[in-house]
């Protein structure tokens, strides 16, 4: 059993505009993650869901030169971005990803996708105690086909999975957390202290498109250099999931 990456990435950050294709060495940050990616034994295609605005064509640029699909859709309904992409190119099993996460570790992405087929739940995530920035969930189908059609609230239409986290009564679902708690560590980019160490890790650690440095030599490197680790330390977890749900309470109060 083998599952379709469907990799979210838009343009329009709030906080770092363009961040998906901020480049390092010459290369964007969206390239390793695709790179890192290929790495998987249980990822069969990879695909970028981006949006029909015209400030990410860059981005289907990026994904043509990657040889990889794409689907265009809404930039705020991503739950509809999502199943379109998933039903067009026939994904019965979903990896959801996103593109701020260039450091994305294929051997967690593996695990992942393994508890899933054999725990036969609909729906799995990493959970807090993974470093952010390799989050991954995966999802059937069925379910996300189900959420598609029921979800109504902004939030659930704009965070793909929250309607199927919000209604454990309707779905089998699964967190699974870290055999160590590497919470600590933030390797995501969201804001620019998070790409200056991101970018600092990729010219450290990063050799060719052959070999992939894992989750265990980013944590060796912190080690070594506690001035890159303690530079975004400081930055929320899921700082944009929390506003955006702040925002949405406020419009439906």
């Amino acid at each position: 059993m083998k599952v379709t990456a469907i990799i979210q990435a838009r343009m329009t950050s709030t906080r770092l505009p363009g961040k998906v294709l901020m480049e390092v060495m010459g290369r964007p940050l969206l390239s390793y993650q695709i790179e890192r990616l290929r790495f998987s034994k249980m990822i069969d295609k990879i695909i970028i869901a981006t949006t029909v605005n015209k400030e990410d064509d860059p981005i289907v640029e990026l994904a043509q030169k990657e040889g990889l699909d794409f689907y265009r859709g809404s930039e705020d309904d991503v739950l509809d971005r999502y199943y379109q992409t998933a039903k067009k190119y026939n994904a019965a099993h979903i990896m959801r990803l996103t593109a701020d996460c260039p450091l994305i570790d294929p051997d967690i992405c593996d695990s992942i996708a393994d508890v899933y087929f054999e725990s036969g739940v609909n729906y799995i995530r990493t959970g807090k105690t993974f470093a952010e920035g390799l989050d991954c969930e995966v999802i059937g189908l069925r379910t996300l086909t189900k959420a598609w059609l029921e979800a109504k609230l902004k939030f659930e239409r704009e965070h793909v999975t929250l309607y199927i986290r919000n209604h454990p009564e309707l779905f089998k679902t699964m967190v699974k957390e870290n055999d160590l708690d590497d919470s600590r560590y933030r390797i995501t980019v969201d804001e620019e202290k998070d790409f200056i160490v991101v970018k600092t890790i990729l010219e450290n650690l990063y050799k060719d498109e052959k070999n992939y440095f894992s989750i265990g030599g980013i944590k060796n490197f912190f080690e070594e250099n506690s001035d890159i680790y303690q530079l975004n330390t400081g930055i929320i977890r899921n700082e944009g999931l929390l506003k955006s749900l702040q925002n949405d309470k406020v419009v439906t109060s």
